[in-house]
């Protein structure tokens, strides 16, 4: 009996070593089973992450995470808009003309000069050089902190507006004469122009240098921050006879938007004309320079300057 009871204990209640392991066993494997829906866990499906990564509603990043996910991101590169057409075109100009012409312009929104083969070469200026003299006296009043008497402006204005030489010689002394053309090349960067002697209307400028006076006076390196507007007003506000050339391609209503300074001479001792044109437009410039019999005319290097204007302007 006694050997009964204890085959009985243990085939039924008593744990054994085997049955202890065999309870183990099931235990962990529900363990487990539970861990994989634990947020978090390491032992969670690819299933369960691949779900949260797909932006279910409530499993969606804070507010917080996404401001710092979208600070990680790249910043688009900024686009610029493409700069508005000029009223002006380079193009291939044909003038048929006794003597020589050249021509240029220069976009002053970039800086790009466009022109004729031979726009480098020199010719003197005559009465065009007078919009870098009235520059440099008032950028250099400014510079000396000093404020030009009315009687001096007065000069300024009577030698741009009606092209008074006696205004020009006056202000052409204050300057300090040749010395003046010569920040005018440092200034204005010119490089294929120079001065002569102390004679302002023999200084030599081509008409890609026209375009870079231009440039240099509307951009206020001329005439300084203080006086630029008030020169390009001065300039707009050219008449009589001087009134000629570039701007007259252009209709009534636009010429006077246009600031311009022209120089015209005769040179009796070769028998020709020098007329010469610089204009100032909404972000252009344009030189031009003629030389040609002195028989021909002013009116006859007036108009080789209209008929540039005119085919720049077509060819927009």
């Amino acid at each position: 009996m006694a050997g009964a009871r204890r085959a009985g204990r243990s085939g039924g209640g008593e744990i054994t070593p085997l049955r202890l392991l065999m309870v183990c066993g099931v235990l962990l494997v529900l363990v487990l089973a539970a861990l994989r829906f634990v947020p978090g866990s390491p032992f969670g499906t690819k299933a369960a992450a691949s779900w949260s990564e797909g932006g279910a509603a409530g499993d969606r990043p804070s507010a917080g995470a996404e401001a710092a996910s979208r600070a990680e991101r790249p910043t688009p590169a900024a686009t610029s808009a493409a700069p508005s057409p000029l009223e002006i075109a380079p193009t291939d100009v044909k003038i048929d003309a006794t003597g020589w012409w050249s021509w240029a312009m220069q976009d002053t929104r970039t800086g790009e000069i466009h022109g004729s083969s031979n726009m480098t070469r020199t010719s003197t200026t005559a009465s065009l050089i007078k919009a870098w003299i009235g520059a440099d006296f008032l950028r250099r009043s400014a510079e000396q902190d000093s404020t030009p008497s009315d009687a001096r402006l007065a000069q300024v204005s009577t030698m741009i507006r009606d092209s008074n030489n006696e205004a020009a010689q006056a202000l052409w002394q204050v300057v300090g004469e040749s010395a003046s053309i010569t920040r005018l090349i440092s200034t204005c960067g010119l490089t294929d122009s120079s001065a002569y002697k102390d004679l302002w209307s023999n200084t030599n400028l081509s008409a890609r240098d026209i375009t870079r006076l231009g440039a240099c006076i509307v951009s206020g390196k001329a005439a300084g921050p203080k006086w630029t507007d008030w020169l390009l007003d001065e300039m707009r506000q050219v008449r009589g006879t001087g009134d000629f050339g570039i701007r007259k391609a252009f209709p009534a209503a636009e010429q006077k938007s246009i600031a311009i300074k022209n120089g015209w001479v005769t040179r009796d001792a070769v028998g020709q004309w020098n007329v010469n044109c610089l204009a100032i437009g909404d972000g252009w410039t344009m030189g031009v320079m003629t030389v040609y019999p002195a028989s021909l005319g002013y009116t006859y290097g007036a108009n080789i300057c209209k008929s540039v204007a005119q085919q720049l302007r077509a060819a927009v």
